[in-house]
């Protein structure tokens, strides 16, 4: 089956305040203006969002920020996006970096939750909790004390070409400086449980 549609335009916007520089993405041209104003919300939405989870973890004075992100995927009508933001305050003993993932629909302006990526009842939860544990011990990766690995309908994710990427905040699961632990799971080993027509399959589809 064909999913060719030509990637978006996505440009660079910057904004500045004292103390903070955050660049960040925003989608033009698309056939669906209500479409298009949908995606741009959210983007700007979730760098609030980070912005007031920075306020609640850098509490020191003089906080400085700066704000980026990545295009992951950007092809087949899905739109899927990193987005990073830095903010060191006095005197705190360290800066602190929150990352969060947007996926869309372009056609639709659609934002998928993992939930969505799957069937009902198909059980992905456990599948994807033994895949990242697995690679959690082949890799060697540090995991806190008591800090149980388990994936939920709103983990944080994105993707990226034929993988879907699973990740998850600092400390949550690892010490600060492991980073970002981030589990790359191929789209062709989920397709048995994929939706049938979510991003998934689209990705899993063979080159037109």
């Amino acid at each position: 089956m064909s999913h060719y549609e030509p990637p978006v335009d996505v440009r660079t916007l910057t904004y500045t305040a004292p103390g903070t520089v955050i660049q960040y993405p925003q989608v033009t041209g698309l056939a669906s203006r209500q479409a298009e104003e949908k995606i741009n919300r959210a983007i700007i939405l979730q760098i609030q969002e980070m912005q007031r989870i920075q306020q609640g973890v850098q509490t020191g004075t003089h906080p400085e920020t700066t704000g980026h992100f990545e295009i992951k995927t950007n092809e087949r009508g899905i739109l899927s996006l990193l987005l990073s933001n830095y903010t060191y305050s006095i005197p705190m003993a360290h800066g602190y970096t929150v990352a969060k993932a947007l996926t869309f629909s372009i056609r639709t302006g659609q934002s998928y939750a993992l939930s969505d990526l799957f069937r009902p009842g198909s059980g992905y939860e456990s599948v994807l909790t033994a895949e990242i544990n697995r690679q959690i011990k082949e890799r060697s990766i540090p995991v806190l004390e008591g800090s149980p690995v388990t994936v939920q309908p709103n983990q944080d994710f994105y993707l990226a070409d034929k993988s879907l990427v699973i990740f998850y905040p600092l400390y949550a699961i690892t010490p600060y400086y492991v980073g970002f632990p981030m589990f790359p799971i191929s789209v062709y080993t989920l397709q048995g449980m994929a939706a049938e027509t979510g991003p998934l399959m689209i990705l899993a589809a063979d080159v037109v």
